[in-house]
């Protein structure tokens, strides 16, 4: 099990936070776990895919579809989150928007070299340590360094 970590508001109040759907996509190589990283649109950061509820779609599944939009997955998401993590998303000139991003294990069957958003970013694996020096959130880099897909059952 993955032990989840305080969140970190900052400044903001409870009500003021928004809720994001975040996909770790991973496969197995090698018998080796390795996890997908994208590069964030406007600071070229390394994050995982995240976005907004879809409406109509559970959370795992709007991950997925944050997924294929960011990063070209096809795959399948768990329906159980594996943690949270929190950040400030940037939108103009503001101090940023608090959000609490659920993460959901995406299962990656293939990548589409033909993405909505393959112009805008970059994609990289990396082992589950890699990837959790490479991501800025403390919360996110626990999910990933704990991250064991054999507890998916």
């Amino acid at each position: 099990m993955i032990k989840q970590l305080p969140l970190s508001l900052g400044r903001a109040k409870k009500a003021d936070v928004r809720t994001q759907f975040a996909a770790l996509c991973y496969r197995i190589k090698n018998d080796k776990v390795q996890v997908l990283l994208v590069t964030s649109r406007r600071t070229k950061r390394w994050i995982v895919p995240k976005g907004w509820p879809i409406d109509g779609q559970t959370p795992g599944d709007s991950a997925a579809q944050e997924a294929w939009e960011e990063a070209g997955v096809v795959g399948r998401a768990d329906q159980r989150p594996l943690g949270m993590f929190s950040y400030n998303k940037h939108m103009g000139d503001d101090d940023g928007l608090p959000v609490a991003a659920m993460v959901y294990a995406v299962k990656v069957k293939s990548l589409s070299t033909d993405y909505p958003e393959a112009a805008e970013r970059k994609r990289k694996w990396v082992t589950r340590k890699k990837a959790a020096q490479m991501v800025d959130s403390p919360e996110l880099s626990r999910i990933l360094r704990d991250f064991d897909p054999r507890f998916l059952v």
